[in-house]
């Protein structure tokens, strides 16, 4: 069997049945989930390496799901949905979905997007815990925040930030280059990886959850192009 585990979360066991019987094809194991309640208790308890989630699910739905993950991990989530308008793909991904799937869709395209997140995914992992540590700096510092690489720790007045992965590697990109004004564009490939399938707005999500989780972080908008963080270090916490 595959090592990776996917979890499949969808009200209509027709399509839960039939998903999971691609997947196995594939050799990857599976969870077939009808609620979201039950997907949060496996999450708390054996968290899947991918997520296949319905939107519309009885009780509480694949957006509230989506967002309880995102905010405790990082890990590739393929949203699916009968709802094909561009407000509902953008809230979606503006959640934290990697990728958005329109019902009907072709069992076969799916089980090629949870390669291709698997592959996008892990492999960014991988690179990160293989890098050479002499690589990267043992500290950076603006103002208040510091960042430390080679741990993956970033502290805010001295208060270490509880960060899932990609709001690490995004403080760290912004922190090693202060007063820089990125695109979104910039950082998706620096952040999700160049392949990454899905609307700029994710980096607005994931900026909005860095700014709650240290609100006087001196990370600022540049207006119709991007993000910056401000070398002065902004108002101390």
């Amino acid at each position: 069997m595959n090592e990776y585990t996917i979890a499949v979360v969808d009200d209509d066991p027709n399509i839960r049945h039939l998903v999971e019987a691609y997947l196995i094809k594939e050799n990857y194991r599976t969870v077939g989930l009808g609620s979201a309640e039950e997907a949060w208790e496996l999450w708390t308890s054996s968290p899947p390496d991918l997520w296949v989630l319905d939107i519309m699910l009885p009780g509480m739905d694949g957006y509230e799901l989506c967002r309880r993950i995102r905010s405790d991990a990082e890990v590739p989530i393929i949203m699916i949905s009968a709802k094909d308008e561009e407000v509902d793909k953008i809230l979606g991904l503006e959640l934290g979905g990697d990728d958005y799937l329109v019902k009907p869709f072709s069992p076969r395209e799916l089980v090629a997007r949870v390669k291709r997140q698997l592959r996008r995914w892990y492999r960014l992992h991988a690179a990160n815990e293989t890098a050479a540590p002499v690589a990267a700096p043992i500290v950076v510092e603006v103002g208040s925040l510091r960042v430390y690489p080679e741990e993956r720790r970033a502290y805010w007045g001295g208060a270490e930030l509880e960060l899932t992965f990609k709001e690490y590697t995004l403080l760290q990109v912004l922190a090693e280059h202060p007063n820089r004004a990125f695109t979104r564009e910039e950082l998706l490939m620096l952040v999700w990886g160049d392949d990454y399938f899905g609307s700029d707005r994710a980096v607005d999500h994931l900026i909005k959850r860095l700014r709650k989780k240290a609100e006087q972080l001196p990370i600022e908008s540049v207006w119709g192009h991007g993000y910056r963080l401000r070398a002065d270090g902004g108002i101390q916490p």
